[in-house]
C-alpha cells in the first residue's frame, strides 16, 4: 500500500469523524485546532485545482460536509 493510499484513507476517516460529530461547530474547531470544515474545503479545492480538476468552493464544501453547506447549516449549526 502506498503512502498516498494511507493518507487518502486517513483523510476519509477524518471526514467520517467530523460527520459523526456534527455537534462540534466550526467555531469550536477554529478555536481549538486552528482550522474548520470550511478550511478543509478550501484546501480540498486548492489541491483539486492544482491537479487540473475544476471545482468551485461549494462543490468542495459539499464533499467535506457530505451535503450542501446550506443544508448542513440549517440542520446542525447552532
Amino acid at each position: 500500500m502506498s503512502e498516498t493510499e494511507i493518507e487518502a484513507a486517513a483523510f476519509r476517516r477524518l471526514l467520517q469523524h467530523l460527520d459523526e460529530r456534527k455537534d462540534v461547530q466550526n467555531i469550536d474547531l477554529m478555536e481549538l485546532a486552528g482550522f474548520c470544515r470550511n478550511c478543509l474545503a478550501k484546501w480540498y479545492r486548492a489541491e483539486a485545482e492544482a491537479r487540473g480538476v475544476e471545482m468551485d468552493y461549494e462543490q468542495a464544501r459539499e464533499r467535506i460536509y457530505g451535503m450542501t453547506y446550506s443544508d448542513w447549516k440549517e440542520r446542525y449549526q447552532r
